[in-house]
């Protein structure tokens, strides 16, 4: 492989300029969708645990029988 030619300019590596290295840890965008995963999920609990869940055991029973006003 061939001598690169030093570098020279505002993005060489002389010491003269700061260092931006990569930084390493989890990307902005994961935690973020981690953040509201996790809400949904809370939700989610919560409202199961209140009654509330859209799709709970009363879903399966006729409106008749539930004592809703007939059409």
């Amino acid at each position: 492989m061939a001598d690169l030619a030093p570098r020279t300019g505002p993005n060489s590596d002389t010491g003269d300029e700061l260092s931006h290295e990569p930084t390493t840890g989890t990307p902005r965008w994961v935690k973020v969708f981690a953040v509201a995963a996790l809400a949904l999920l809370v939700l989610f609990v919560i409202l199961h645990l209140t009654g509330n869940s859209p799709g709970g055991p009363g879903r399966h029973i006729p409106l008749i029988e539930r004592g809703a006003p007939q059409p």
